[in-house]
This record gives C-alpha cells, sequence and structure tokens, in this order.
C-alpha cells in the first residue's frame, strides 16, 4: 500500500505488526519532499523489489 497519510495508516500497520497478524506492508511517501526525490526513490523500489519482500514492513520514502 503507497500512501502519505503517517497519522492513520502507519500507525493500524505497526498495530497490526505488533499483533502478529498479516499486513502486505506500507509504503509511506513523505508528503513534504521534493517530488523528483520521491519519483526516484518509487522507482529504485519497484524496480529492486520482489513480490512479497516487504510484507509486515513499513519503508518511508524518500529513502534519505
Amino acid at each position: 500500500m503507497l500512501t502519505h497519510d503517517v497519522a492513520t495508516i502507519v500507525m493500524y500497520a505497526g498495530d497490526r505488526i505488533n499483533q502478529g497478524l498479516p499486513m502486505p506492508g506500507v509504503v509511506e511517501v513523505i508528503a513534504t519532499a521534493p517530488i523528483g526525490q520521491i519519483l526516484d526513490d518509487l522507482e529504485l523500489f519497484i524496480l529492486c523489489s520482489q513480490p512479497g519482500e516487504y510484507e509486515d514492513q513499513i519503508i518511508f520514502i524518500p529513502f534519505s
């Protein structure tokens, strides 16, 4: 799931992880980051990832 709703989605995803419930993974896009950096990082994320690799994880973009 791709979102910029850090106040809600990340909290619920973290709760699921802590409870041991399945969670397909969340990619949190920091809304204040430059759009070019976000697009570059999303492209890298997509090209270098395998299906299911980020289950039960919360990833923040941009990476740096």
